[in-house]
């Protein structure tokens, strides 16, 4: 019979010195923001660290992007406290619609009580979550995480469960269908490619893969109508303009950087500016040809996270800012 190891929880302190210097920078990472969000059932994307929300500052601030909708996330390395309780109760108080996750080491019963409270008497627009982080190791392995949820919203598990059952088992068109089996297997392929991390497969002609910036993001797209594939660099916040300015200001560059030139979309009267490379005559419905599909994709897609992933990081709306009223199509 072969030799098991031995479990061995790690105290927090040993990896983690500080909360501000070390613990939330390693939680706003991708890998480790998404493994926060597989506990909770969200598709979160970093906005901001130490961001000023009212008369504090949050450790973190996200997105949900299966809604758009903010989530804010407060750190403590020890048994929770009144303090950060308070914090959390004025951030609601400020913001219209929010879920709060409050991670620690330890809840007392008092404040998961607390929380448990506040997720009976607010609305459907405030959900509050309370998560105790530990770190486990087998011998000389390296520390793993794991989060437990110890208080949640009303309903969260039947909620989330029945959303999940009803995509699942809800009819979907022939095309939909076909989506949702190319995505999966793209999906599953794209496991051993670090940092090229697809959202959970959907029936849609779109997937999406974070960049390291909120606002941004990389795609794969799948357009059946035309018989389509294509990828792209997506901008779609308030400074999509300027930041598309400022990588087009490069252009030549980044285009003998890729290897390839690329269609440069500003989109001035839409919310969003895209950066795409298209590939013809590819009909979904050809599933011989999925594999050259999945083939082409994973390459472009890290091409484009090669090229661009530090540019969209290092991007300043200040410096194009002026000159976007002016701009003109191209």
């Amino acid at each position: 019979m072969s030799a098991l190891g031995r479990l061995e929880k790690i105290d927090l302190r040993d990896i983690w010195r500080t909360e501000d210097q070390d613990f939330t920078p390693w939680l706003a990472r991708e890998e480790n923001i998404s493994l926060l969000a597989d506990t909770l059932g969200l598709e979160l994307e970093v906005e901001a660290q130490e961001k000023e929300v009212g008369p504090f500052r949050a450790d973190i601030l996200c997105k949900d992007i299966r809604n758009d909708s903010w989530v804010l996330i407060e750190n403590q390395l020890e048994r929770t406290d009144h303090r950060h309780l308070g914090q959390l109760i004025t951030y609601a108080a400020g913001l219209k619609a929010v879920t709060i996750v409050w991670v620690a080491a330890t809840f007392t019963e008092e404040h998961r009580a607390a929380l448990d409270w506040l997720n009976a008497v607010t609305g459907d627009d405030f959900r509050f979550f309370a998560l105790e982080v530990e770190l486990w190791r087998i011998g000389e392995s390296p520390a793993a995480p794991k989060f437990n949820i110890v208080s949640k919203p009303n309903e969260w598990s039947k909620t989330v469960g029945a959303a999940t059952r009803r995509i699942e088992t809800e009819a979907l068109t022939d095309t939909k269908q076909l989506q949702l089996a190319f995505w999966e297997q793209l999906h599953a392929e794209l496991q051993t490619h670090p940092g090229i991390r697809t959202q959970k497969p959907r029936p849609q002609h779109w997937t999406n893969i974070p960049i390291g910036r909120s606002g941004a993001r990389l795609g794969a797209i799948l357009n059946s109508r035309e018989e389509k594939i294509a990828v792209e660099l997506y901008l779609g916040d308030e400074n999509a303009m300027a930041y598309f300015r400022e990588l087009e200001a490069s252009k030549a560059a980044i285009e003998e950087e890729l290897g390839y030139a690329v269609d440069w979309r500003a989109l001035p009267d839409k919310r969003a500016s895209r950066i795409l490379l298209i590939r013809e005559k590819c009909p979904l419905e050809d599933q011989a040809r999925w594999q050259e599909y999945r083939e082409w994709l994973t390459a472009k897609l890290e091409d484009f996270d090669r090229v661009f992933r530090a540019k969209v990081k290092a991007l300043d709306p200040s410096r194009f800012a002026a000159s976007i009223d002016g701009a003109v199509d191209d």
